[in-house]
């Protein structure tokens, strides 16, 4: 074959692979491939709602006061969550909820004539930054740690006291839990939180008597509810 018919075939050549890649490109996408796309593409929202119980813990003193104790009454709530993922196994959850609790005098305290300290509503709102585990299916357990803020209002002072006065404080925040997921939006949960939440307070007793202490709450969480991932 001559050098001038080899050279007009390469030409030939490099004209037809730019016009087949022009045509291909123009070719529509089938629908079908749009939606599958589309359907594959997670929203990184997902919220909950929950039954949570709020269990404290037992304990807490008045300073100068030996042998004092505290104790606190437990509740159940409804709680909404909202979770966002930053990528398949790391999500950051903020918890929302209210409730309310009695503040009781225990230990050497109702001996002194102090039983009933007073009543407060609690907003405890957290934070914790989560790791998903995505290797069990429609299982997905995750651990989670993080921060509270918890605030202390509507103060109500008790038979035996007055001018209640707890202090807002922070406090760390431990979590696990899981979803069991329904389908690719719904599921249910369950979920367990511990605070560490130790508030200052001072108050007032009837005698006038000015105390001061520490109520250590460090409740324990426990949830459980519905999922709905966007």
């Amino acid at each position: 074959m001559s050098l001038k018919r080899v050279m007009g075939l390469m030409v030939t050549a490099a004209m037809v692979v730019p016009a087949g890649q022009v045509l291909a490109a123009d070719m529509p996408v089938p629908q079908e491939d749009i939606v599958a796309a589309a359907a594959s593409e997670k929203s990184p929202w997902q919220i909950r709602v929950r039954a949570l119980g709020v269990i404290p813990m037992d304990e807490g003193h008045v300073n100068g006061v030996s042998g004092s104790d505290l104790s606190y009454s437990s509740t159940v709530i409804p709680e909404l969550d909202i979770t966002y993922y930053f990528t398949d196994n790391f999500a950051a959850e903020l918890i929302l909820g209210t409730t309310w609790s009695d503040v009781d005098g225990d230990g050497s305290l109702p001996g002194l004539g102090v039983s009933d300290v007073g009543e407060t509503w609690i907003l405890p709102p957290t934070l914790t930054l989560q790791y998903h585990f995505t290797n069990f299916g429609s299982f997905k357990p995750y651990i989670g740690a993080g921060i509270n803020y918890t605030i202390f209002y509507n103060q109500d002072d008790g038979k035996d006291s007055k001018k209640l006065d707890i202090e807002n404080t922070f406090g760390a925040a431990l979590q696990v839990g899981f979803d069991y997921m329904v389908d690719d939006h719904w599921g249910v949960n369950f979920d367990v939180k511990k605070l560490f939440l130790e508030a200052d307070y001072d108050a007032t007793l009837n005698n006038d008597a000015k105390v001061s202490g520490t109520a250590e709450l460090n409740p324990w969480l426990i949830g459980a509810g519905v999922t709905y991932r966007f």
